[in-house]
């Protein structure tokens, strides 16, 4: 089981899936909200790997503390970026969807207040 980045398992979370590429409500048959902008998305995070490896090498090389915390900090504001961009993504396809079929609405809005309370907490 995958575990969040609070630290729960994700046991009795309605739409959550264990199963790595699952990205939609099990059973659903939808896309995530991401699809469409998935090679976009990939690129992205391909960067910020690069800024927390880059990272580890400032570390391995015994660089100044406040340039490494630079770094952490444009690493951090980076995946926060990309956390706000995919919630939006999810909200306007996956939530609306869910609203305007009448299937699970009010579930995926409990879904995405209870990540942007995860996203606030870090």
């Amino acid at each position: 089981m995958r575990q969040g980045l609070d630290g729960e398992d994700g046991e009795g979370m309605p739409g959550y899936s264990s199963k790595p590429g699952s990205g939609s409500k099990p059973g659903s048959g939808n896309k995530p909200g991401y699809s469409s902008r998935k090679d976009d998305h990939l690129k992205r995070l391909r960067r910020i790997e690069g800024q927390v490896r880059g990272l580890q090498r400032m570390v391995e090389s015994d660089e100044y503390c406040i340039d490494v915390l630079t770094q952490v900090s444009a690493a951090t504001k980076a995946l926060q970026s990309f956390a706000l961009e995919l919630l939006d993504e999810h909200m306007s396809h996956c939530v609306t969807d869910a609203i305007s079929t009448g299937e699970g609405g009010q579930e995926k809005v409990a879904e995405a207040m209870a990540a942007v309370a995860r996203l606030v907490k870090s």
